[in-house]
């Protein structure tokens, strides 16, 4: 991964690092975020909540370089490495994305892409990211992990109540979302809130 640089910053980026640490959104945890967490806007952290949640992604970065636009030097909001090994740049836009912008990045050599609100927003995952990545800085005890994949394995899938009486040190929902953000276990996060009836499964690529 592309990492952040240290010595003679360019002066858009380091006004974005500025702007960014003046700024603090939750949840507050990450779990693929290869560097330091900065956000300078509420659909940037939605849109970070998205790409920790997606199981094509590996890792990404915030803030990542400036690159020169029409518009003049730009800084994207993330530099997102897939499994497939493919590296896109992405913002989080309000609207459409301005085509100075994707010109700009192609030009430099980039693969661009402006994702709007409304994609970031519509359905549940964003809601029920939200949630889980309240417990991105907690972590499964072994025993309660084990025992949870070995429930899983007998059973084939267990409903999120029925995997309530699996956990023996700590609280259910910590246990579950924590191995629901590390692949351990696959929940369905589009259809719907995450309540008692959400089925749980090996998580399986």
């Amino acid at each position: 991964m592309m990492s952040h640089p240290h010595f003679e910053t360019p002066a858009a980026l380091y006004a974005a690092y500025e702007e960014a640490s003046t700024k603090l959104y939750y949840p507050r945890g990450t779990v693929r975020c290869s560097a330091d967490a900065m956000f300078r806007s509420r659909p940037a952290r939605d849109l970070a909540c998205l790409l920790d949640v997606d199981p094509d992604v590996v890792a990404w970065l915030c803030l990542p370089l400036e690159f020169e636009t029409e518009l003049g030097p730009h800084v994207p909001d993330f530099l997102v490495d897939y499994d497939d090994g493919s590296r896109l740049f992405l913002d989080a836009v309000e609207g459409e994305e301005a085509p100075e912008i994707r010109e700009g990045a192609a030009i430099a050599g980039f693969r661009y892409r402006g994702v709007p609100r409304e994609e970031t927003e519509v359905g549940f995952r964003l809601a029920n990211a939200r949630d889980m990545l309240r417990y991105a800085r907690c972590r499964t005890p072994l025993n309660d992990r084990v025992r949870m994949l070995s429930a899983l394995e007998e059973a084939g899938s267990l409903s999120v109540s029925e995997c309530f009486q699996v956990f023996r040190e700590v609280q259910p929902m910590t246990g579950i979302s924590w191995m629901f953000l590390h692949r351990l276990v696959f929940l369905d996060i589009d259809e719907a809130m995450i309540g008692p009836d959400t089925v749980v499964r090996p998580f399986q690529r």
